[in-house]
């Protein structure tokens, strides 16, 4: 029985931003990210699962473009606090995770992986929402720089 292609091979894994020479960068999208919708994905093209699988060079391109990512939200969002992550526990392929956080959100201080702490505050998720696509366009124009 052959096993299903990985999910960030057959899919762009989010709403697609930018890319660039061996990764994309994408809005996370759906019910997982509900209650942090500033969240976004660092993927590399190539299935790799483990950040020792790729060489020097990829790895100080992928931590340029998390940084210039995270960067990026800072200005547009004001975020209590950028998340960083890579697990691939569930997915196994490599990729990061850079969420916005901010203190009135249901799971802050504790991971956006952890159980809320409170209800969702439904006024300022909207109005995070709304400023997405700004958001989204400077990521983009961050990221420009870093094409080749």
């Amino acid at each position: 029985m052959a096993t299903a292609p990985c999910a960030l091979c057959r899919d762009d894994g989010g709403l697609p931003l930018w890319r660039g020479a061996g990764w994309r960068v994408v809005r996370a999208l759906g019910e997982e990210v509900a209650a942090a919708p500033a969240w976004y994905r660092v993927i590399c093209a190539d299935h790799v699962a483990e950040w020792s699988d790729l060489d020097a060079a990829a790895q100080a391109r992928a931590m340029a473009i998390v940084t210039a990512l995270e960067r990026a939200l800072r200005a547009a969002l004001a975020p209590t606090k950028v998340n960083l992550a890579s697990l691939g526990n569930v997915v196994p392929h490599l990729h990061w995770h850079v969420v916005a956080r901010f203190d009135w959100d249901s799971r802050f201080p504790a991971p956006v992986w952890a159980p809320p702490q409170r209800g969702d505050d439904p006024l300022r998720l909207a109005a995070l929402r709304a400023q997405l696509p700004a958001c989204d366009a400077a990521i983009v124009q961050a990221l420009t720089p870093l094409l080749s």
